[in-house]
């Protein structure tokens, strides 16, 4: 099997975003662990960080790359990243999933399609 350079990767900032859903360490990972099986994406294994005295980092590892979330609850702000090689899985699905749970006030997101460097942006800001 042939391994693939290209794919997607989505970057997300959300604010205004409820304190304790930024600051459940459990639920978060449950969520990009869900987000990953309805992308068609294989889990490999998936770490958090709960800190002090708030905030967590939760990583997923992909057969096909990674998915992320960091997360600031005094600020109301998180940091997605989701990446997948190939043309099989969809990122964009994963994301989409985490914006529900998440429900922020506030979105920034831009998609690279990797190894061919090109950058679109996939939804400006957007006011809830």
């Amino acid at each position: 099997m042939e391994h693939l350079t290209f794919g997607k990767h989505v970057a997300v900032d959300v604010w205004g975003v409820s304190f304790d859903l930024l600051n459940d360490r459990e639920g978060l990972e449950q969520y990009l662990i869900k987000a990953v099986e309805l992308s068609g994406a294989t889990v490999l294994s998936s770490q958090s960080q709960q800190f002090q005295p708030q905030g967590v980092s939760v990583l997923v590892m992909l057969s096909e790359s990674h998915i992320s979330i960091h997360t600031y609850p005094e600020k109301g702000f998180a940091a997605l990243d989701c990446y997948t090689c190939g043309h099989l899985v969809k990122p964009e699905t994963a994301i989409q999933y985490l914006l529900e749970r998440l429900q922020p006030s506030q979105v920034h997101s831009k998609m690279l399609q990797r190894g061919t460097g090109s950058i679109e942006v996939i939804g400006e800001t957007v006011n809830r």
